[in-house]
């Protein structure tokens, strides 16, 4: 079965991208064949910090998006990744209801699963429960709880919301913060993650003994939540 994992979230700043690399990284490591794409036009992370694997997407362009089907249909053995830029959800939606995408997945056999990244805001939890209503048990959803902002996801525990998901066979993985300075340092020498935790010593700015270390835990936990999900 070919599986499109569609790294999503409407909210800005609730970590999409950096998810999504995560993603693109631990298919590296664990040697998951896989293709990119990336539908942010003005700073795509896929396509700066792995841009071997990944092409760029044009949201609201039918025959762009049709590349995403087209590439599961045609490479069942790989993975095919999408990040989704904040305030896509229209244009998506808008494809996958009038191309009849969700249909003509359950012909081919092709699963759709929508990774709903969020921080721990009253905003997340009613975007989800709109997304829910949408799709309802159409979808395959991981929430990925990123501790973005803090680590208290009480306002989801209490929604109902949860629940809810849950019930559509959600699953929930946990994604910790990463050290602001070594994220930065890392966006700002636009490498990958294995190039973070490793060193580096063509950078200017490379991360320091200490700060590779930090990396090596942080992924190390965020790849112990992808295989409780698996890909």
């Amino acid at each position: 079965m070919s599986t499109i994992h569609l790294i999503g979230g409407e909210k800005g700043g609730v970590g999409k991208s950096v998810v999504a690399r995560i993603l693109a990284q631990f298919m590296i490591d664990k040697h998951i064949p896989f293709i990119g794409f990336d539908t942010d036009r003005s700073h795509g992370a896929l396509l700066r910090f792995y841009a071997d694997y990944a092409s760029p997407t044009i949201i609201d362009d039918y025959q762009s998006l049709d590349a995403i089907m087209e590439s599961a249909a045609e490479h069942p053995e790989q993975r095919i990744l999408v990040d989704l830029a904040a305030q896509t959800h229209h244009p998506l939606a808008k494809w996958l209801e009038e191309s009849g995408v969700l249909e003509l997945a359950a012909e081919l056999n092709i699963q759709l699963c929508y990774w709903n990244v969020m921080d721990s805001g009253q905003d997340c939890v009613d975007l989800l429960d709109k997304l829910l209503d949408q799709y309802g048990s159409r979808l395959k959803y991981i929430l990925v709880q990123n501790q973005v902002r803090d680590d208290n996801f009480s306002l989801l525990a209490s929604s109902g919301v949860k629940e809810r998901a849950l019930a559509l066979n959600a699953s929930i993985i946990t994604l910790k913060r990463l050290h602001p300075p070594v994220m930065t340092k890392i966006d700002g020498n636009s490498a990958s993650f294995w190039a973070a935790k490793n060193k580096d010593t063509e950078q200017l700015n490379s991360l320091g003994l200490l700060e590779r270390q930090r990396v090596k835990i942080w992924l190390k936990h965020a790849y112990s939540q992808i295989q409780l999900v698996g890909l």
